[in-house]
């Protein structure tokens, strides 16, 4: 030992020493002091080396690590004990060095035997180097060069190592003999020995025995089991000779070889894990590199510890085998999804199976590398396995064409093939199952699935599907039979026009008149259709009563097929401003000697029909009519891309277009190639004065006899020919030998020549027209939504003709006619609106006249027409117009010749012009139609202005009439028709006797007519003479107006019901009309009169009043009149009128008092109500006043004529009565019972609050408070909803009726005190029942100041909810959930998410999405019962919140959408697209109205 002079740390010298020699004495490998020395100097696993080697050549024995010794320098270790002691211990290895050369030891100074020499404890060797390892030797300065302290050492200890392996080449007892005698040796330095039983790794039973007996035969030896390899108790082995050295050291435990293996093995094992866990961790790219890797590794505890242990080489097999494993996955991941991509793509390219049903794997592949779409969904690779190419690695998701040689991918091939199978006998028998549905006609729409099932539970589809099949059916009929019923219904009510147009003061429908609506429309079959259905019924006649208050064309029931929109679009596109100058077109005169035509048509028909006309032609000449053509023909296949570029129209400049078809298939061709020319042609036109392309549809004949597609494709080609306003040139009849005759290419040339002509205005210069600003007439043509024809009909008579051209900018409903009406060039205004648009118009404007256009297919029409007709004021000429496809459709359809025939009498009673338009005929293409018309108006002209100045003033009172003759209209700030206000009806003077005269009832002008003009080409007209041409047309000439009465306001208001307001304005999508100026004088209203004013208006005129709107107290409200003698107005208040009898008029009345059959009609719907209200009256009063009433039985005449009175004719055409005193004495005895409802004032009851107070009778800091104030940003749920939620999913979601059956109260209210009081309690230890912990969960949303889902966004999950298409709505949903607040946002994700896992347990609870949707939106949502709209809505609120449930992980969690047999259920309800649109090639099937209802015979008059 060392002495210690300083502070310093004691050293201690230790040698170890053991077997040595030859290979004849110590056998092929050493007994492991080397091993031993290395693991305990250098005990990392990387500085260890398994071999040392004692043959040494000369060079290396001589060099500075062994120094010409038989000895080495191991170096140093410093050692701390557990008793904290330092000491520094060096180490001395005995051995023997062989030469390489004689294999015999190397010489050198000390030459002692080695028994003798390892048993030294002074050694001494001058600059001698700390050894490492073998590779060391020679190559000194590429290591670390330590030298032995000094140049010598005194030993302290030896470690005898005795190798108790099997060993090589060597006897146990052999060894024993040598360490014996070594130990003999040892003994007599007096130095401590401790005995190392090296290799016990692989260790010899015996051999440790024999040496655990010498060992212990001597005296104070200790034995320690070592393992240098595993490095298992080589550190106890030193410490122990170090405790024998230093007695002041604890003595360390000896541990049994197999007991320390374990703890070492134990340790190893766990450093591994770690390690091995971080590498996973770590690592995740298989290209990640080991460099980069132990750079990042580099300082982290498991990563040093398992290097010390292991090494870095078995830390890089490790990594190895972490990355093969990576790159295995990848390939693996990515084999499933080209097998998951497979089915897809299979099912895109072999979907058809016809084609693969018999196929091999090997042949669909053939068939799948022919496929022009093959290069999108495979790859070719050069080199195969594609898992053994730089593929894997690849972006491209192609699927690898080697795949497919895979079992697997044959698998899949068959299974698809079954699944073709399987979905075709599915889809066949789906189809047979609605088949069977739509034969059950019993099913009411609306009526729920249960009901039906057992009716059809015998069939044999019902058995082959599955039950989500079949439910998915029946949805879909119900959607069908749904959308049917309410497109019914809508039409039911615009039949029932006059029922809705018949209106009180301000257009309110007070409670009586929804009792008198529903009374009318309860005996319709299409009303109780929806019996099921209320709420829905409901909701559309809501709708529909907000739109008769409120029509406009945002608001119109028929959506982007309104009128007014279709006759904007067409206006845009047809007509261009007066300031456009006209180009010149390629032809100038019609004058025309020479013609281009182009001839259109499929497989080789159009070259068929050219070589036709040619064989007809003498050098291409033509002889048509006396007059000689040149004909240029032009040949185009209708797949020509020629035809899609509008050069060849400028370059070829045809005349006309011939387009042939002699089938289906051509004649949809033809019909889809017309179109995109027109587009082109219209696209690229300049010049939009130039004339549209004419194109004539010529029927190729048969070459067999008979052919039995003939009827249908002429049926088709006239259809077509109507959409598309062209001539159809139909088959002549007769047998002929050729596909097209000389009759029928005659036919199309006509029509060519005649469309030339009348798009020409070649007459000689007429005299100057008026400014463009003045306009001579103005026309209002009206037409109904929704009627099966095209606006282009009815405004064909303008547009196609040059005399008509854009009017004023911003009116975009009108246009410009300038015509020759007498002996004078006038100017005509003709604007072109939808009934609901016309009111307005009718009301405010001056019309001078009006052409009303009503399809004769559809009894709605005919009904509209009615209503509007019935208060339009009698001094203002009408023209009525009806539509149907052509004149053997009056001979052939009873209802079209009924709506035509009443249409007739209705114009023979007001004296009006009535004329039919077929649209199978061309003549309505001609301006002459309405000739006579517009001579009437102008006759007329005088009369209208003054009788439309004179009602003005009457409305105006004190603040003057307007001196303008025409008025500004109101285009020219707003639209007109967007604006309208209440009549006024001060007068009641009775109106003229019926006046019908049936002259001018006509279809066309007749032929003394037409003779007295001379007719241009525009249906402009010359007078012949100037003989009047008719007396019966200056039958209805006015007097000069009257001055106005005065009148006075109206105070006493009656409140109506605020909720069934509510549910009106709700369903209107418009803003509310600009009301009218306030007036001096408020205007007395007919009650059945038109519409509501705001209650903005009522203020002005000094009404009070809460409500949106009020309706007059009639029997308050009235002005009582009395007339004196003269026919004037006695003073009333001390105002009076005078007027001069000279020029006394009566003030016009309405064409509903000169018809009976408007008449009847209006009063049909109030007589019926008015007589079951009477039924209902009793007392003297009632009595009495039907008795005052007796004698004037005589008056109510027109009502006691038949039904429909133009079927017998008009008996009595000179009534005297008064129709508007009986009109207003009918309102008065509707209202009779109006001062019983001020006995209990809606005003005096206090405001309902919109939801009651809660439920809670203590005071809480918890519940009823904002969410806000329940979160954190680390708890975003509040946490009495988890533990409710928690305890319901761990103990509950078996619990039948879950959230349905409701919880015991007090156990809910406990549960919450219990909370409010320690917000840790365990639910499952108070055993909470399931009942009272839902129970409680739904309260607390209740209890919330505002409900989870905002009320602003109600509005927009209702919107939401009516999008008929699955996918948007889900994608509507979706954005609207995001406007959430972040906290209700958090809570409604949490609360929707577990109630989607309730909704999996549906089998055992019963609670379905549908169920639970049903129990939790009120909760959700809070809706305000009271209001009718929210009840209307009901379905679609719940329909929200079970689309979230069902699809919360769609909206919440990133997944995908999930498949239910109700994610395509029943559509809301909504009124749009009622009707479809009209196909591209084929017309829809007429709408077959049915009979005219007769009304009810009146009550005898008491």
């Amino acid at each position: 030992m060392a002495k210690n002079k300083d502070a310093r740390p004691p050293t201690f010298a230790v040698s170890v020493v053991g077997l040595s020699g030859t290979e004849k004495e110590k056998g092929n490998c050493g007994v492991g002091k080397s091993c031993l020395c290395n693991r305990y100097i250098r005990s990392d696993a990387d500085s260890y080396y398994s071999e040392h080697t004692s043959v040494l050549s000369t060079i290396d024995f001589g060099g500075r690590v062994v120094n010409n010794d038989h000895f080495l320098y191991w170096g140093d270790v410093c050692h701390r004990g557990d008793d904290g002691l330092d000491c520094r211990i060096q180490i001395i290895e005995q051995t023997e060095f062989i030469d390489d050369q004689t294999f015999l030891p190397h010489r050198s100074t000390n030459l002692q035997p080695y028994t003798k020499r390892a048993a030294s404890t002074k050694l001494q060797s001058a600059e001698k180097l700390m050894y490492i390892c073998t590779d060391q030797l020679g190559l000194e300065q590429d290591f670390d060069q330590k030298q032995m302290p000094d140049g010598k050492l005194n030993i302290d200890g030896f470690v005898l190592c005795i190798d108790v392996s099997k060993g090589c080449n060597r006897k146990f007892d052999d060894q024993m003999k040598f360490v014996n005698s070594l130990y003999s040796h040892i003994a007599k330095s007096k130095k401590s020995i401790v005995v190392a039983a090296t290799k016990c790794d692989e260790c010899v039973d015996q051999h440790l025995r024999d040496l655990q007996a010498y060992v212990a035969s001597k005296k104070n030896l200790l034995l320690i089991e070592t393992s240098a390899r595993a490095n298992v108790n080589v550190e106890l082995c030193f410490n122990s000779l170090l405790q024998q050295l230093d007695k002041t050291r604890g003595k360390p435990k000896s541990v049994a070889y197999l007991e320390a293996y374990k703890i070492q093995r134990q340790l190893v094992a766990s450093v591994t894990d770690r390690f091995e866990k971080l590498i996973v961790q770590a690592v995740r790219d298989y290209h990640t590199t080991w460099k980069a890797v132990t750079n990042n590794l580099k300082g982290q505890a498991d990563y040093e510890e398992y290097i010390t242990l292991e090494g870095s080489r078995k830390a890089r097999n490790t990594f190895s085998k972490h990355i093969a494993q990576l790159k295995q996955e990848h390939i693996r991941k990515r084999r499933e999804e080209y097998f998951t991509t497979l089915p897809k793509t299979l099912n895109n390219m072999l979907n058809n199976l016809d084609e693969v049903e018999h196929l091999t794997w090997h042949e669909a592949q053939s068939v799948i590398r022919n496929r022009h779409d093959f290069q999108y969904w495979f790859i070719v690779l050069e080199q195969t396995p594609w898992d053994e190419t730089d593929h894997v690695d690849n972006s491209d998701r192609r699927i690898p064409f080697d795949l497919l040689e895979t079992p697997e991918a044959e698998r899949i091939y068959h299974n698809h093939v079954q699944h073709l199978l399987s979905e075709k006998r599915r889809g066949e028998m789906k189809e047979r199952f609605k088949k069977t549905l739509d034969r059950v006609h019993f099913i009411s729409p609306g009526q729920p699935w249960e009901e039906v099932m057992c009716f059809v539970m015998e069939d044999e589809a019902y058995k082959y599907i599955t039950e989500m099949d079949r439910r998915d059916v029946y949805t879909r009929h119900q959607q069908e039979i749904v959308e049917r019923a309410k497109e019914e219904f809508q039409e039911m009510l615009f039949e029932h026009a006059e029922l809705f147009y018949d209106l009180d003061l301000n257009a309110t429908p007070s409670g009586d008149k929804m009792t008198e609506i529903h009374s009318v429309l309860n005996e319709e079959p299409r009303y109780r259709a929806l019996q099921k259905l209320a709420p829905d019924r409901e909701s559309l006649l809501l709708k529909h009563i907000g739109f008769v208050y409120h029509p406009t064309k945002e608001t119109c029931l028929s959506g982007p097929n309104c009128v007014d929109l279709k006759v904007e679009q067409v206006l845009a596109n047809r007509l261009v401003q007066l300031d456009h100058g006209r180009s010149n077109l390629y032809y100038s005169n019609p004058n025309v000697d020479k013609l281009n035509l182009c001839l259109l048509g499929k497989e080789g028909l159009a070259q068929e029909l050219a070589n036709e006309v040619r064989a007809q032609s003498t050098d291409d000449e033509y002889t048509l009519d006396g007059k000689i053509y040149e004909l240029e023909l032009l040949p185009v296949d209708v797949n020509s891309t020629l035809l899609f570029s509008h050069t060849w129209v400028s370059t070829f400049k045809p005349h006309g277009c011939f387009c042939v078809f002699n089938s289906i298939e051509s004649l949809n061709s033809i019909g889809d190639c017309i179109g995109r020319i027109r587009a082109e042609i219209a696209g690229s036109r300049r010049d939009r004065f130039a004339q549209p392309l004419p194109f004539i549809l010529i029927l190729a004949n048969q070459r067999d006899s008979v052919c039995k597609n003939i009827p249908i494709l002429r049926h088709q080609g006239q259809q077509l020919a109507n959409k598309l306003q062209c001539t159809f040139v139909d088959i002549p009849s007769g047998a002929f030998p050729r596909k097209f005759t000389e009759f029928q290419i005659k036919q199309g040339l006509r029509a060519v020549l005649e469309n030339m002509k009348h798009n020409f205005d070649f007459l000689a210069p007429l005299p100057s027209i008026k400014d463009m600003s003045e306009t001579d007439l103005r026309i209002v043509m009206c037409a109904m939504c929704w009627d099966p024809f095209s606006v282009d009909l009815i405004l064909s008579p303008f547009l196609d003709s040059h005399c008509c051209s854009a009017g004023p900018t911003g009116q975009n409903n009108t246009l410009i006619l300038d015509k020759i009406l007498g002996d004078t060039r006038r100017r005509i205004q003709v604007t072109v609106l939808s009934y609901h648009s016309a009111i307005g118009v009718r009301k405010d404007e001056l019309v001078h006249g009006y052409i009303l256009v009503y399809s004769a297919k559809r009894k709605a029409s005919m009904a509209t027409l009615r209503a509007f007709l019935a208060e339009v004021q009698d001094v203002i000429p009408v023209q009525m117009v009806a539509i149907t496809d052509s004149q053997a459709d009056f001979f052939e359809n009873d209802a079209i010749k009924e709506l035509m025939t009443e249409g007739e009498h209705i114009a023979t009673e007001i004296a009006a012009k009535f004329t039919a338009l077929y649209s199978l005929s061309q003549y309505h293409r001609q301006t002459e139609v309405f000739t006579p018309f517009f001579n009437e108006v102008l006759d007329k002209k005088l009369g209208i202005e003054s009788s439309f100045l004179f009602d003005n003033s009457s409305r105006e009172g004190t603040t003057g009439a307007s001196e303008d003759m025409f008025p500004t209209s109101p285009h020219s700030h707003s639209p007109a028709y967007n604006t309208y206000y209440p009549d006024s009806d001060d007068d009641n003077e009775a109106p003229p006797p019926y006046s019908p005269i049936g002259d001018d009832v006509q279809l066309l002008p007749t032929p003394s007519e037409r003779a007295k003009y001379r007719i241009d080409l525009e249906g402009n007209e010359y007078p012949v003479h100037s003989t009047p041409v008719g007396e019966h047309e200056r039958n209805h000439k006015v007097p000069p107006p009257v001055r106005p009465k005065p009148v006075l306001p109206k105070p006493n208001v009656r409140k109506l019901d605020p909720n069934l307001l509510k549910t009106i304005e709700a369903g209107m999508r418009s803003n509310r009309r600009m009301p009218r100026p306030a007036h001096t004088h408020s205007e007395e209203v007919e009650g059945s009169e038109n519409y509501a004013d705001p209650v903005d208006t009522l203020r002005s005129r000094g009404y009070i009043n809460d409500d949106i709107y009020a309706v007059p107290e009639d029997s308050h409200g009235r002005l009582i009149k009395i007339r004196n003698t003269y026919g004037g107005l006695q003073e009333e208040n001390g105002y009076g009128s005078k007027s001069n009898p000279s020029t006394a008029a009566r003030r016009p009345s309405k064409y509903k008092h000169r018809s009976k059959i408007l008449f009847s009609k209006t009063k049909a719907y109030q007589r019926r109500f008015q007589s079951d209200s009477d039924g209902e009256e009793s007392g003297p009063a009632t009595q009495k006043k039907k008795k005052g009433r007796a004698h004037r039985g005589s008056e109510e005449d027109p009502l006691l004529s038949p039904a429909d009175p133009w079927k017998q004719g008009i008996d009595n055409p000179a009534i005297t009565s008064d129709p508007e005193q009986d009109d207003k004495k009918v309102k008065k005895k509707k209202t009779a019972k109006a001062p019983k409802e001020h006995k209990k004032p809606k005003s005096s009851k206090p405001a309902k609050p919109l939801y009651p107070p809660t439920r809670r009778t203590w005071d809480s800091n918890y519940f009823g408070v904002p969410l806000e104030n329940l979160v954190t940003q680390d708890r975003p749920i509040p946490l009495f909803i988890e533990k409710c939620v928690d305890y319901i999913e761990k103990t509950g979601l078996t619990t039948e009726g879950l959230y349905r059956v409701s919880g015991n109260k007090t156990d809910q209210d406990n549960i919450q005190k219990m909370f409010d009081q320690d917000h840790s309690i365990d639910f499952v230890a108070l055993d909470v029942a399931i009942y009272a912990a839902a129970g409680a969960l739904k309260a607390f949303f209740a209890d919330l100041p505002d409900p989870l889902i905002p009320y602003c966004l109600h509005p927009a999950l209702v919107e939401s909810a009516k999008i008929v298409d699955y996918m948007q709505r889900l994608l509507a949903l979706s954005v609207i959930v995001k406007k959430f607040p972040p906290v209700n946002y958090n809570v409604f994700k949490y609360i929707i998410t577990h109630l989607n896992r309730v909704s999996q347990h549906s089998k055992t609870t019963l609670m379905t999405a549908d169920n639970l949707s049903i129990c939790f939106w009120p909760t959700l949502m809070r809706p305000d019962f009271e209001n009718k709209d929210t009840l209307s809505t009901t379905k679609l609120n719940q329909a929200v919140v079970e689309s979230f449930i069902l699809q919360s992980d769609y909206f919440f969690h990133d997944g995908e959408v999930a498949e239910s047999s109700s994610s395509e259920g029943t559509p809301p309800p909504h009124c749009h697209n009622m009707v479809e649109a009209l196909l591209p090639l084929q017309l829809p099937p007429p709408l077959q109205p049915q009979q005219i209802q007769h009304t009810l015979p009146p009550e005898p008059l008491i």
